[in-house]
């Protein structure tokens, strides 16, 4: 089996989630694809949406993927995300091949692995804030107790501390968007992946809801891939990648 991978200074077992003491840091990406194609068939006619991607994002850092509406961005994602099936090459995650899982294991690493923002929150409409943050936890077999303080420290931080009771049809767009970031970082996910998270929302609240995504993801030293189209949000980040007609640029 590879190395574990390293989560704010405890090693995790790929695919279990069980803590392993005394591992070195590992060098190693934190997401690496090789040779990832994807291509649909539509009246007789083949359209390669992805050819050929390689991209490696190393621990801790933040990348942009770039490029406009029908570039592909979506459709990466969903591929590293384990989302949908269709796709050739190669995907690691924390070191681990989890391109050829099965149905179960890929629940297992999206699990213990990924956290997800989307341009729109999906937040569980009969749930408050901090439930919404506790709900992935207890998934992944956090206790009770533990899951509302990493909840409540979360939404806090994110400067929701006067609104853990509100349902997310008592908050804002940007509140809403600012309790989905919570929930992705709530399992501490060594990848981020998001699709066009401030898409949704005005110029300002874009700004200081990417800003404060930014401050939490590095805070956490989680990775983060993120697809947007905008130019100046992009530059933000870390490092910028362009993806045009399925290719990286």
């Amino acid at each position: 089996m590879n190395d574990p991978i390293i989560r704010m200074g405890t090693a995790v077992q790929p695919l279990t989630g069980q803590p392993v003491t005394g591992q070195p840091r590992t060098a190693q990406p934190v997401l690496e694809t090789r040779d990832l194609s994807r291509s649909f068939t539509r009246g007789g006619q083949t359209i390669e949406v992805l050819r050929g991607v390689d991209l490696a994002v190393a621990p801790g850092e933040i990348v942009a993927l770039l490029g406009p509406s029908g570039s592909g961005k979506s459709t990466l994602l969903q591929a590293v995300g384990l989302l949908e099936g269709g796709f050739s090459g190669s995907i690691r995650i924390a070191g681990e091949e989890v391109s050829k899982l099965d149905s179960h294991g890929r629940t297992i690493a999206r699990r213990d692995y990924l956290g997800f923002v989307y341009q729109f929150h999906h937040l569980l409409p009969d749930f408050n804030a901090i439930e919404n943050v506790v709900l992935p936890q207890l998934v992944q077999g956090k206790l009770p107790a533990a899951a509302d303080e990493r909840a409540r420290g979360l939404l806090t931080a994110l400067g929701l501390g006067h609104r853990l009771t509100h349902r997310p049809s008592q908050l804002s767009g940007g509140e809403q968007q600012r309790v989905a970031v919570a929930r992705a970082l709530a399992n501490q996910p060594p990848l981020v992946l998001a699709d066009e998270p401030t898409g949704n929302l005005d110029e300002h609240t874009s700004e200081v809801v990417l800003a404060e995504f930014l401050r939490l993801v590095r805070g956490e030293g989680s990775a983060a891939l993120v697809a947007t189209h905008n130019e100046r949000l992009a530059q933000k980040m870390d490092r910028v990648v362009r993806l045009h007609e399925g290719r990286l640029q």
